[in-house]
């Protein structure tokens, strides 16, 4: 890593030790003859232990010019070209909303100010200015909020004798939920577009019945319910519970760290959060697994090639050694990332980037499609790409949504370290090793039980419904023990209709039937590809409703249910009854709170409290 000067802010952060489980061992008082860089040892991060690994850290008080030794930077990457080689088994598919805009925008912000140095400028891969200084006279500051988000307009209702079929694929993303408690806690309401529902309800634990095998991944549960919101309707509810594989059973990690050192990730909510997750990584890899340390800001470079996991502290010195200065340039940090990735590559490896950014880019190429199709086509190389956001005011969750997607990997957002525990603790181990990919929902509704349905949240990854049996169609991947909700609202035949009949006869839906009259609500049919695999399987299940959702619904779906209208509550959705207010939601959630031994679920009990009274937000 090429040597630059480290902020007062991150000298404090670097400063405090992050000690993994076990002894506290000292690379200082070993005698420097017998020293072994490649000898498993962890312990705690010091600048004696460091050093003979080639990372020497600041200490407190020291100045901005001391001197540091840094390892050899790798040459530079080559620039990633503009015109990426096509993925000829990705078609490209864009989605048209019914407002005319795209479900993503190219909107480009400028993120980081500070201003190049001159060796940047020259062409060096990495160098930003000796000293920090303030920006001069004339030159603004940063908006004060830049944050972009993909648009969601709330899906419309559909009649079934039109349209009797939904195709989406599966997320199991969960970075609005976050998103919505960092809003929340700072007293704003979130930005309408900053909730997806399906993130807000995928991010609980449902308790799924599970499935028997890795050859079978998915176990489907359904239940038929009144909706509690819309009288004279119901709620379809889905639940996917995927297979958790045995350790014995989950192949060696190839994880490439790359990460945003930018100007505007210099703060605690962002690179010394980074920093921190990165650590509880770390406590989880096993001499099997590898990791490479990259970065980027007006360049990219290698802190560390990769390295087997028990060379922890090794791998912790690297993580210590980043700090933030200059601008951003992602898109060359991505090149050089996906070099390292292939560097270990393997077959029988996971080979996954694990991005770690605010998503604000404003250094080479920033345009999103290209970026997007850039990541898709590394992913037939069997790459993938999982992103995970940092911080506020110019976090640019649209760039991180469609990358992420592309890159058939996941999407999250890192609020606290709480949060950083949940998702790189033990439940990493899961999420980390996929059980399918291009995992694809098609429902199929009985125009003899149903007049009308919309589906709740998935507004991002709706597919068409030819796309549901064509394997050439990129979808979702899910990993090791995850679940998949998703939730419908449906019109019974003779219920209360939202779309007005038609004047001619031969338009009408009167006289559509077939099916099962008595309890056949519709048919749910699930296709996914087992990892590396190039030819999809299929699991189907018929949708019950025998009771005409007159029964008492199971505590899973007066959850999901609850924190369903939560997020349609905060987008002010046009669906639901004027009179089902917040008191309504929050006893909603309260009866449905079960044993919730996290405190997950009061969590959210409290944040529906504190949301009551927000003034909403508008799209930016």
């Amino acid at each position: 890593m090429i040597d630059r000067p480290m902020t007062a802010a991150v000298t404090a952060v670097m400063a405090f030790s992050l000690t993994a489980p076990g002894a506290t061992f000292s690379v200082a008082a070993q005698n420097r003859d017998s020293f072994d860089a490649n000898k498993p040892v962890d312990g705690a991060v010091s600048a004696a232990a460091c050093r003979p690994y080639g990372f020497i850290l600041p200490v407190a008080g020291d100045g901005d010019d001391r001197t540091r030794y840094r390892l050899t930077p790798p040459p530079p990457s080559p620039p990633m070209p503009l015109s990426p080689p096509p993925a000829p088994a990705r078609p490209r598919v864009v989605q048209t909303l019914p407002n005319g805009q795209t479900t993503l925008d190219g909107v480009v912000v400028t993120g980081s100010r500070v201003q190049r140095s001159e060796a940047a400028a020259s062409g060096s891969t990495y160098a930003p200015p000796p000293v920090h200084r303030p920006l001069p006279p004339g030159i603004p500051p940063r908006p004060a909020d830049t944050e972009r988000y993909p648009d969601a307009t709330p899906n419309p209702v559909k009649r079934v004798a039109d349209e009797p079929v939904s195709t989406f694929s599966i997320d199991v993303d969960t970075a609005a939920y976050a998103n919505v408690r960092r809003f929340v806690d700072e007293g704003r309401r979130p930005l309408v577009d900053a909730v997806r529902i399906e993130e807000m309800v995928n991010y609980f634990d449902y308790g799924y019945a599970l499935p028997r095998s890795a050859s079978e991944p998915f176990a489907i549960t359904t239940a038929v319910v009144a909706s509690p919101w819309s009288p004279g309707r119901q709620i379809v509810h889905i639940g996917l519970q995927g297979y958790e594989l045995p350790e014995g059973e989950r192949r060696p990690l190839n994880l490439t760290f790359l990460v945003d050192v930018s100007g505007s990730m210099n703060s605690t909510d962002k690179l010394a959060l980074a920093q921190k997750s990165m650590n509880l990584i770390i406590d989880r890899l096993r001499p099997q697994d590898t990791v490479a340390v990259t970065y980027y800001a007006e360049g990219a470079g290698t802190t560390l090639a990769p390295t087997p996991g028990d060379q922890k502290l090794k791998l912790r010195c690297a993580v210590a050694s980043l700090y933030a200065s200059g601008g951003t340039a992602g898109a060359t940090g991505m090149t050089n990332a996906y070099d390292q990735a292939q560097a270990g590559f393997a077959r029988d490896k996971v080979n996954r980037i694990l991005m770690f950014t605010d998503g604000d880019f404003n250094v080479g190429q920033t345009d999103n499609q290209r970026l997007e199709d850039y990541v898709a086509s590394k992913r037939e190389t069997g790459i993938y790409l999982s992103v995970y956001g940092f911080g506020r005011g110019n976090y640019q969750d649209a760039r991180m949504q469609a990358i992420s997607q592309a890159g058939n990997g996941t999407a999250a957002y890192v609020d606290n370290l709480n949060e950083a525990r949940r998702l790189f603790g033990p439940a990493f181990d899961k999420g980390a090793f996929p059980i399918a990919d291009d995992v694809k929902i098609q429902v199929e509704f009985n125009p003899a039980r149903v007049s009308e349905y919309r589906l709740i949240g998935y507004e991002t990854r709706l597919l068409n419904e030819e796309d549901f049996n064509n394997d050439r169609i990129d979808a979702g991947e899910v990993g090791s023990g995850a679940s998949v909700t998703a939730l419908y609202e449906i019109t019974p035949v003779g219920g209360p209709s939202q779309i007005p009949e038609r004047r001619y006869e031969a338009n009408q839906s009167i006289g559509v039937g077939g099916g099962d009259p008595d309890g056949e609500v519709g048919f749910v049919q699930v296709r996914f590809k087992l990892p590396g695999g190039d030819t999809s399987r299929l699991i189907q299940r018929v949708l019950s409703n025998s009771d005409n959702g007159a029964g008492s619904p199971p505590e899973s779906t007066r959850w999901a249910l609850a924190v369903a209208a939560f997020g349609q509550k905060l987008r002010d959705d046009p669906w639901m009854d004027a009179g089902y207010g917040w008191d309504a939601i929050l006893a909603q959630a309260q009866a449905a709170r079960g044993e919730d031994a996290y405190g997950q679920r009061a969590e959210l009990v409290q944040m529906v409290r504190a949301a009551q009274g927000l003034p909403a937000q508008a799209r930016p």
